[in-house]
C-alpha cells in the first residue's frame, strides 16, 4: 500500500455523507484535505472536526457546477500547498425519476451536478497533474451506474457517464502517469438515502465506505464496488436477458 500520509487531497462534496466521512479518514492517514462544497459553515465544522482528531483540513467553498470557482479553487490550491495529487470528485445527488411527473430539465439538471460537476473538477485539476506529470481522480460513480435501476433513470444515467468517461479517459492519462481509480459504491448512510422510502440492501455505514475507498486510493486500484455482495448480484444482473432482469 502506498501511505497517504502528506498527500494533498481535494474532495468534493465535502460536507455530508460519505465525503464527511472521507475527510475524516484521510485526516486520520495523515493527508492534507481540502474541502470544497457550497455550504461554507457545514465545511468548516468538518474542517474542526478533522482537526480535533489530529488531521489537517482546508475550505474552499464553491459550487461544482461553476466552472470558473473550480479553477480559482484549483489555483489557491496550487498557490498554498505547492499542488494537487489526488482529486476525490465526489459531489452529487439523487432525483428519484417517474414517468408521470417527466421533467427533462430536473434530469438534466443532476447530469450537469453529478456528470458535468465531475467533468468541470478535472477540467480545473489537470492542466497542473499534466505539467507535474503524476497525479490521481478518483471517480464517485454508483453501482446504479452499472444498469438501470428502477425509479433512477436520471441517477443511473450520470453515474454510468462518470464510469465511461473515466474508463475512457484512462486510455490517454495514464500516458501521463495520472492514474484514474472509479469507485462504484452501493447503499450508503447518508443524508441523501434516509430519504429513500424502501429497502436498501447491504445498506453500509459511510465511515466503512470511506475506508474502503481510502484503501483503493492506496493500493492503486482502478476500480472498486462494494460493498461485495450487493456488486455481485449487479454484476450478474448485467449478464441477464431483460425479461428475467426485469
Amino acid at each position: 500500500m502506498t501511505s497517504l500520509d502528506g498527500k494533498r487531497i481535494w474532495l468534493t462534496g465535502g460536507s455530508l455523507g460519505i465525503g464527511r466521512s472521507l475527510a475524516h479518514e484521510l485526516g486520520a492517514r495523515g493527508a492534507i484535505v481540502v474541502l470544497t462544497a457550497r455550504n461554507e459553515e457545514a465545511l468548516e465544522t468538518v474542517r474542526r472536526e478533522v482537526e480535533s482528531r489530529g488531521g489537517k483540513a482546508l475550505v474552499k467553498s464553491g459550487d461544482v457546477t461553476d466552472l470558473s470557482r473550480m479553477q480559482a479553487i484549483v489555483a489557491e490550491i496550487e498557490s498554498e500547498l505547492a499542488g494537487i495529487d489526488v482529486l476525490i470528485a465526489n459531489a452529487g445527488t439523487h432525483l428519484p425519476t417517474h414517468p408521470e411527473k417527466f421533467d427533462t430539465s430536473e434530469y438534466l439538471e443532476l447530469m450537469d451536478i453529478n456528470y458535468g460537476g465531475t467533468l468541470r473538477c478535472i477540467e480545473a485539476v489537470l492542466p497542473g497533474m499534466l505539467a507535474r506529470k503524476k497525479g490521481r481522480i478518483v471517480g464517485i460513480a454508483s453501482l446504479a451506474g452499472l444498469r438501470g435501476l428502477p425509479s433512477a433513470a436520471a441517477y443511473s444515467a450520470s453515474k454510468g457517464a462518470i464510469i465511461n468517461f473515466l474508463q475512457s479517459s484512462r486510455f490517454h492519462l495514464q500516458e501521463h502517469n495520472i492514474d484514474i481509480t472509479i469507485v462504484n459504491p452501493g447503499f450508503v448512510r447518508t443524508p441523501l438515502t434516509d430519504k429513500n422510502d424502501f429497502h436498501m440492501p447491504f445498506l453500509i455505514e459511510p465511515e466503512k465506505a470511506a475506508r474502503i475507498i481510502c484503501n483503493a486510493i492506496a493500493r492503486d486500484r482502478k476500480e472498486v464496488s462494494f460493498p461485495i455482495p450487493f456488486s455481485w448480484t449487479i454484476r450478474l444482473l448485467r449478464l441477464l436477458p431483460h425479461p428475467i432482469y426485469n
